[in-house]
């Protein structure tokens, strides 16, 4: 899979999917599926365009919803579907400003040269997000608006959107996250040294690198990391002095192997509790058992 960070002149012709694509849930899944087909049927590249930064962390920065997926994650669920191209489109003030003639005729047409866009129906873009689907249906390019993707829990009809998933995260269903995504919810990152704190408690930690400056979810929860169970604490460590930035703590059970330097992926089952501030290490260690005991049964019992 090619990456661009601009838009090239003279590109291959290409079926062009157009979303942020955050945390890549099952309407962005039919999407990307639709588009390999496509593009497979018409002899055409697939390609993506997907934005960085998220354009409402461009317009309204502290008023941004939390992000579902990392730049490295997205593009990792790109490599697993089979896309050709991704460019990635830094939203800044040049681009915002853009028209939205100015981007059909300038991006999609010149540079992108894209014979088929593929968008959800509520696809608007341009200045001012002026631009909807009919105006790329009216300039001529062929078109393929997708239709909203819902599933029934027979109580209501559940529409999938990053925006569900975030508030299932908010308040830990974890199950509900999963069927809006088809899959557990996951964060991945390096596994970096620490302060060995885990470690000298009784409970060694694999540290994840976070690429997640403000995630969908924090607290302590029964997690998988590559398949190997154990319990996770996602936080800031409040009973530990000191401590500048977020941290994803795994301790894994009935695991002794080497993980520093691995990227790894971090699968989240059932929430425990949220983070709590202790009166010294001695009830952080006792917690922290009582912890890995809950995730222990919820495996059992799951």
């Amino acid at each position: 899979m090619q990456v661009f960070r601009h838009f090239p002149e003279g590109s291959a012709p290409c079926a062009l999917a157009i979303g942020n694509f955050d945390g890549v849930h099952l309407g962005h899944q039919a999407l990307l599926e639709q588009l390999t087909t496509v593009a497979k049927s018409r002899q055409l590249e697939s390609a993506v365009m997907t934005f960085e930064p998220h354009p409402r962390e461009f317009f309204t920065p502290h008023q941004a919803p939390a992000r579902l997926a990392s730049l490295r994650e997205k593009l990792e669920w790109f490599v697993k579907i089979g896309i050709d191209k991704v460019y990635l489109c830094r939203f800044n003030k040049a681009f915002a400003s853009l028209s939205s003639d100015d981007f059909i005729n300038q991006i999609l047409r010149s540079s992108l040269n894209a014979q088929t866009v593929l968008v959800g129906e509520d696809f608007r873009f341009g200045a001012g997000r002026r631009g909807s689907i009919a105006d790329i249906a009216e300039a001529g390019l062929d078109l393929m608006s997708l239709p909203q993707v819902n599933f029934d829990d027979k109580v209501q009809t559940i529409r999938v959107s990053s925006t569900g998933v975030r508030n299932a995260l908010a308040i830990g269903d974890l199950n509900l996250a999963e069927r809006l995504l088809g899959r557990p919810y996951s964060i991945s990152g390096k596994v970096i040294h620490g302060a060995q704190l885990g470690r000298k408690l009784g409970f060694p930690t694999a540290n994840v690198h976070m690429r997640h400056e403000r995630p969908a979810l924090k607290g302590v929860y029964a997690v998988k990391l590559e398949g190997v169970k154990g319990v996770a604490n996602l936080g800031v460590r409040p009973t530990v002095a000191g401590v500048p930035k977020l941290l994803l703590e795994v301790h894994l059970f009935d695991f002794d192997g080497d993980l520093y330097d691995q990227h790894v992926h971090v699968e989240f089952f059932h929430k425990i509790r949220d983070e709590m501030k202790f009166n010294g290490l001695e009830a952080l260690s006792a917690q922290i058992a009582k912890d890995a005991q809950v995730a222990r049964d919820f495996f059992e019992k799951h």
